[in-house]
């Protein structure tokens, strides 16, 4: 044969080859007509248990079946049943999917369908069916795969804690318990002055059952009748303490500390252009001291900041009449008087600011100004559709609030974040999960963290923190479609799964 010839045909065949591998995923080739649909399982866990909650518990994967050699793309939805029930009241995991073949879900989320959609009992083991459907424009057949897993689920612990006890700071009163904060499933902390006497904890305010009660051997028991032993932890020193309550281990700390803690937990913003009324800050994720807001103003005038909602006592104002908003100079008042305020002019207002607030002792600051809102938002990360390629984030889309952008589409099991500039070095501006690092998002609308690693006036607004370190992402446990809200002069976003 020529050898010509043949190296011809050679790049014919690998051009070919190309060619197909190219246009696989876009459903134009109509040899997948004989491919069958295969569903499988790797199945992580089958005893469920909330120590685990973020762990992943199955992961499902079908191969891409067959369209009948259309040409046309495939759509997949995914269903989980209770066994013996033949799918007549399915969940469905997936709807109308494309070029997706797999489906994760977490110990936790999983133990939640079992209790909540098949009606499954803690501690007994529940058979679960699974299958994968597809459906193909232009073609009237549809293919199925199916298969069957066990899994036992577990009771959640409360997902809130109070302090009660003479040794609390608002005694035995069950209605005004002190609430501590929830850092993970079944663990929470809170810190503050304990006196000299006895404590325990109580799930729901308002109600002394059930409640956790120290044990024979000094860990949290869970007390749920009058008739149960009714034993309580006693503080030996009047003090400041970090509390630490871990329900699913049953340890719980009591720590003396310094009570390095900001000398009020709340602010709000009050003046002309709110009529008065009080606005209530958001406490900084990063610094507790700092508190920030972000709005339109719409008309000028005189505002100052208060401690408490509703009080014109113990309010933190400027140190001037008539201060500018550029003034940063602030001070602490906790009578009346004096009674100095800022002053937005009318020619300032028709346009958005934000206001931060220092509230250090010596160091009080009042920090404020106009913010422009960014053209676009971007998100990155694993669960996204480009993955970490910043260069081709996926863009959130604009609405007719210039502050406001929405995206619908389907997220992967993993990290995200958002950006703001698409900064090739990562050192611009970015939305950060407010909660902590790898954090699973609430479904509801909640506060965003927003960094600027190259805005040094941001940067300097903490002093105490180096804003470089800072990379907080939401992680995303369970594949599927999702509807992203975000706003960026609230600083709030909403991920929830559809």
């Amino acid at each position: 044969m020529n050898k010509t010839y043949l190296f011809s045909l050679l790049v014919l065949l690998f051009c070919g080859l190309s060619f197909t591998a190219c246009n696989d995923q876009d459903y134009q080739e109509n040899n997948l007509g004989m491919d069958p649909l295969t569903l499988t399982a790797e199945q992580s866990a089958d005893v469920l248990q909330e120590i685990n909650h973020a762990a992943n518990a199955l992961t499902l994967n079908w191969t891409t079946g067959n369209n009948g050699g259309t040409g046309n793309r495939i759509y997949y939805t995914l269903q989980l049943a209770k066994a013996g029930t033949h799918f007549a009241e399915p969940y469905a995991a997936l709807s109308q999917e494309v070029q997706t073949y797999s489906w994760s879900v977490s110990q936790e989320s999983l133990n939640a369908l079992v209790l909540d959609q098949f009606g499954g009992t803690p501690g007994q083991k529940c058979d679960i069916e699974a299958r994968v459907l597809t459906q193909t424009p232009g073609w009237e057949k549809t293919l199925s795969d199916s298969l069957s897993f066990s899994v036992t689920p577990y009771q959640p612990v409360t997902t809130t804690l109070y302090l009660i006890g003479d040794a609390t700071p608002n005694g035995w009163n069950a209605d005004n318990a002190t609430a501590m904060e929830r850092v993970d499933n079944g663990i929470f902390e809170w810190e503050g002055n304990l006196k000299t006497g006895a404590l325990k904890f109580i799930t729901t305010k308002g109600q002394f059952l059930p409640s956790y009660n120290k044990g024979t051997d000094g860990q949290a028991v869970l007390r749920t009748s009058d008739s149960e032993p009714d034993e309580q932890w006693q503080i030996e020193e009047n003090h400041y303490y970090k509390v630490e309550a871990n329900l699913l281990t049953g340890d719980i700390t009591f720590t003396q500390a310094e009570g390095n803690r900001p000398a009020f937990d709340h602010l709000y913003f009050v003046g002309n252009m709110t009529d008065w009324n009080f606005e209530t800050m958001t406490p900084d994720a990063l610094d507790p001291y700092l508190f920030r807001i972000g709005r339109v103003f719409d008309k000028g005038g005189e505002f100052k900041f208060g401690t408490t909602k509703g009080s014109w006592e113990n309010m933190y104002k400027a140190t001037v009449d008539n201060a500018p908003y550029t003034d940063t100079h602030m001070q602490f008042v906790s009578g009346y008087d004096p009674d100095h305020k800022w002053f937005l002019k009318d020619e300032e207002t028709g346009k958005a600011y934000k206001i931060c607030v220092d509230i250090r002792k010596g160091q009080e600051r009042m920090l404020m100004k106009a913010f422009t809102p960014y053209s676009t938002i971007w998100m990155v990360g694993d669960a996204t559709p480009a993955g970490w390629s910043i260069d081709n984030a996926t863009a959130l889309q604009a609405t007719d609030n210039p502050y406001i952008f929405t995206w619908t589409g389907t997220l992967n099991a993993g990290e995200l974040k958002f950006t703001c500039d698409k900064r090739s070095d990562w050192n611009g501006a970015w939305f950060l999960c407010a909660a902590g690092n790898d954090k699973e998002p609430t479904g509801q609308t909640e506060k965003m963290l927003f960094i600027d690693k190259s805005d040094e006036e941001l940067k300097n607004q903490y002093l105490d923190i180096n804003v470089g370190d800072i990379d907080q992402k939401w992680k995303i446990s369970q594949s599927g479609t999702y509807t992203i809200t975000l706003n960026q002069l609230s600083e709030t976003v909403s991920i929830v799964k559809q």
